[in-house]
């Protein structure tokens, strides 16, 4: 046989589709049809309430529930979840991070009710929160308590579910907030030896070297394949290095780096979106055509994920793409291609010098969760440095701001407009259903779990795995199961970045803005202030971020206080602050029931300003919102930010009579 070709191809990886919408019941149905179309993972999408730790019926859950994925609050719902489903034959992937302590324990809760010994148990926990804390926004609790239940969910999990990666570190949701390659690297890196220090002296020394073997990372494909391929062989030679220098790890089976991947979602356009099927191909190959860094996993967005919320449809189409490239292609028959290219060694090796020097510079801060304020605004200023490239065409996307000309989309035809929504009925049914769990079960032997939960979360030296377990068992609740461990832990809001980003460099798309800001302002008698809203439990921040950043530099007066406020905190915020316009931003498609209730409460509170709203809007939802009585929409098409903003002083000079006077 020669040696350009392996003795027998190599087996593919485990492909999933990242999955879950409203209820238990819809997504056990699609999950068990995604499984007969030769799917061979699942990835568990879960909604905002279920991963910020409330349960359907709290204030903060309006809107949120079965939204961006499947409402679990409790051992009922995770039974109805995995309804069917051989949980000692499957590989399951959670999406989960500041309640993954929790879904593990109903996880396994499950399976040992279904006659499944959870140590035959095969998936991953995200589990990351210093990336929630930088650019995803689904956490629940301080940094050093969350880095705790981490520390503690990876000492149980070594011996107890030893086939289980407790942890992905995560460095996916970093590129979508901006990272550089380099940062991608140098932060995920970072987060994880900070994981494995406090891991370390909870575990005997001859079980370290399993828990770094478990450590596994779930990473972003972008565009520029060639050079993504570049980053993961950097990330390995630098995990290995690091598995070998810093813990003495010897055995070669626990130095490899073991990663899953999801490829660009923050590239994806609603511009032309057939186009991102394309990218999305390209994306794929960034992380399977290299034998020694190829993923052991891999899921892909749809092709719609910039419009909404994709069908079963557009999932089975991301899974076609993975099963072509499989078993089709002949990528799994060869060695690594890549291995004596001068071009990827220049790569990896400018990547990881580059790694290296950042991440000196996060020890220098005091390691990852003390720099997470450095990180977010480095985050921040990278993110502004990717727009500005598109908004002057110095980089190139083609449907949104290169070859514009297009025909109409026939994918987004018919009554869906080539996307799914989640019936508002879904919110009552699961409000109807939490309430009807905690009427039948023992409250008894919930009490007592979850006073056994506090008391285990007040000592630093007890693992709260087990009374988490507890608490699975006995029918607590999602919410419960947080708000305990709030009482204990306390609340926590993470930096946003904003406030410590540099000032975006001149030009002139900047400087009229700044001096129509200038005109406005003089003819108001005073600055230009605008608050920067994100109602619910969405945290992708990035463009509100921006938004903010972008106002700050034209010269306006910034109200940004993060994201999670309730309407009524918003509208509260713009009495007191003064403001004449709000800008609301949501992702999660809340946005039919949150915007039309903060227009009532700025209305309740006697502020008559004018509110404009961004974020993933279908073309009917966009309507729906004007005639309520927002002033503009913004989506994703929207790019140019100093367009945008030019957009809005106008709306404020015309809105407080001054746009002849400052004309």
């Amino acid at each position: 046989m020669s040696e350009h070709r392996l003795p027998e191809p190599d087996r593919p990886w485990v492909m999933r589709t990242y999955a879950g919408h409203s209820s238990a019941r819809e997504s056990n149905e699609l999950y068990r049809r995604n499984l007969e179309k030769g799917q061979t993972g699942l990835s568990v999408a879960f909604d905002l309430p279920t991963q910020t730790g409330y349960d359907p019926d709290h204030e903060l859950a309006r809107g949120e529930v079965g939204k961006v994925g499947v409402s679990i609050a409790h051992k009922g719902d995770m039974q109805t979840l995995l309804g069917g489903i051989p949980l000692d034959q499957m590989n399951t992937s959670m999406t989960i991070n500041a309640t993954a302590a929790w879904l593990l324990g109903l996880y396994m809760a499950v399976a040992e009710e279904n006659g499944v010994d959870p140590g035959r148990l095969q998936g991953t926990t995200q589990n990351d929160i210093i990336k929630e804390f930088l650019s995803r926004g689904t956490y629940a609790f301080p940094p050093a308590p969350s880095m705790r239940l981490i520390r503690d969910m990876i000492a149980f999990t070594v011996d107890a579910v030893p086939k289980w990666n407790p942890i992905n570190v995560c460095s996916y949701h970093l590129q979508e907030a901006g990272a550089t390659p380099v940062q991608e690297i140098a932060y995920s890196l970072s987060t994880a030896q900070a994981v494995l220090d406090e891991v370390r002296s909870r575990v005997p020394e001859d079980t370290f070297p399993r828990v770094f073997g478990r450590i596994s990372f779930f990473v972003n494909a972008g565009i520029r394949f060639v050079e993504e391929h570049a980053k993961l062989r950097a990330l390995g030679e630098l995990w290995e290095q690091l598995g070998r220098e810093r813990y003495g790890v010897e055995d070669p089976r626990y130095l490899r780096l073991r990663y899953g991947v999801q490829v660009n979602s923050l590239g994806l356009t609603e511009s032309q979106p057939e186009n991102n099927v394309i990218r999305i191909v390209l994306e794929a190959l960034a992380v399977t055509l290299g034998r020694n860094a190829r993923a052991r996993a891999i899921q892909l967005p749809a092709w719609n994920e910039a419009l909404g919320l994709p069908r079963p449809w557009d999932q089975q189409w991301s899974l076609r793409i993975q099963q072509i490239l499989a078993y089709e292609t002949d990528l799994l028959e060869y060695p690594d291609i890549f291995e004596g290219s001068k071009v990827m060694k220049g790569l990896v090796e400018e990547l990881v010098e580059g790694a290296r020097a950042e991440m000196a510079v996060v020890a220098e801060h005091g390691g990852a969760v003390e720099a997470v304020d450095y990180m977010k605004t480095q985050l921040v200023e990278s993110h502004r440095a990717r727009i500005a490239a598109i908004e002057s065409g110095e980089q190139k996307v083609i449907g949104q701001n290169a070859f514009t000309s297009t025909e109409p989309s026939p994918l987004r035809e018919g009554e869906d407009a080539g996307i799914m929504t989640v019936d508002p009925g879904v919110e009552r049914a699961q409000i109807e259903a939490v309430e009807t769990w905690r009427s039948e079960r023992d409250a008894a032997a919930v009490a007592a779990a979850l006073e056994e939960l506090t008391t285990a979360a007040r000592d630093d030296s007890v693992n709260v795995m087990p009374a988490t377990l507890a608490a699975a068992r006995a029918g607590a609740t999602t919410g419960e199961w947080a708000a305990a461990l709030r009482e204990v832990f306390g609340e926590y809001r993470a930096p946003t970045g904003v406030s410590g980003a540099a000032a975006a460099p001149d030009g002139a798309a900047l400087a009229e803005l700044r001096e129509k800001v200038e005109r406005v302002s003089t003819a108001l008698g005073r600055r230009i202030k605008i608050l920067v809203g994100k109602p619910g439990l969405d945290g992708h921040s990035n463009g509100a971020e921006q938004i903010a950043v972008r106002a700050r530099d034209a010269g306006m007066d910034v109200v940004y206080e993060g994201i999670r406020l309730s309407p009524a905190r918003i509208a509260q915020a713009a009495v007191q602050e003064g403001v004449h316009v709000v800008g609301l931003s949501i992702l999660s498609g809340s946005h039919r029931e949150l915007i039309p209730t903060v227009l009532h409460q700025l209305d309740e509170a006697g502020a008559n300003v004018p509110v404009v709203v961004g974020g993933i809007i279908p073309p009917a939802d966009e309507i729906a919102l004007l005639e309520a009585g927002v002033a503009r929409v913004y989506t994703p098409k929207d790019f140019e930010i100093s367009r945008i903003m030019g957009d809005v002083v106008d709306l404020v000079a015309d809105r407080y009579g001054v746009a002849a006077e400052a004309a």
